[in-house]
């Protein structure tokens, strides 16, 4: 039991040591991160949010990398490859938001439904109703409609999710 007491600060020290070491090597390269996530997204707070998720990445694996020397390849990468994927997944976002969009405008607009559909919208709760009149029928995106209400785009979302469910149950 002593020997393992004895080893407990050359543990210590040598965690240390890859510490400092990681430390050194992410303040050598947080501009770099930034630059790549930032030439992918072209949006500075997307880009810093890249960065920052490649920094815990890099941490997390860091005491596995075999290759310190190559750490700046290694995390250009990762950022690389999570910045392509914030991208995809805004792509895949934007490409729903617009379909929903279309579908509640047609909905809107269809002159057969149209006071049915004005009575399932005015019968929404008054917060699902807001968010629906914003974005499907005022035309506002889910970032302008977050600003303008005080809320989190998440919320939004579920918003207009529900409404349209409602909406869709209510048609039927």
């Amino acid at each position: 039991m002593d020997d393992y007491a004895d080893a407990l600060p050359a543990l210590n020290a040598a965690m240390d040591d890859v510490e400092r070491e990681f430390e050194r090597l992410l303040i050598e390269s947080s501009t770099l991160a930034f630059r790549v996530a930032y030439g992918v997204l072209r949006q500075r707070q997307d880009a810093e949010d890249v960065a920052q998720e490649a920094f815990i990445k890099a941490h997390e694996h860091f005491r596995r990398l075999r290759q310190r020397d190559s750490f700046r390849s290694w995390l250009v990468r990762t950022t690389w490859r999570l910045a392509l994927d914030r991208q995809r997944a805004d792509r895949r976002r934007l490409r729903r938001e617009s379909e929903h969009a279309l579908d509640a405008e047609r909905i809107v607009r269809d002159p057969f439904d149209k006071k049915d559909v004005w009575r399932i919208i005015d019968a929404l709760p008054q917060k699902l109703r807001l968010t629906m009149t914003l974005a499907a029928i005022e035309g506002h995106d889910v970032h302008t409609v977050a600003t303008l209400l005080g809320i989190p785009e998440g919320t939004v979302k579920s918003r207009l999710f529900k409404a349209r469910e409602l909406i869709k149950e209510s048609l039927r």
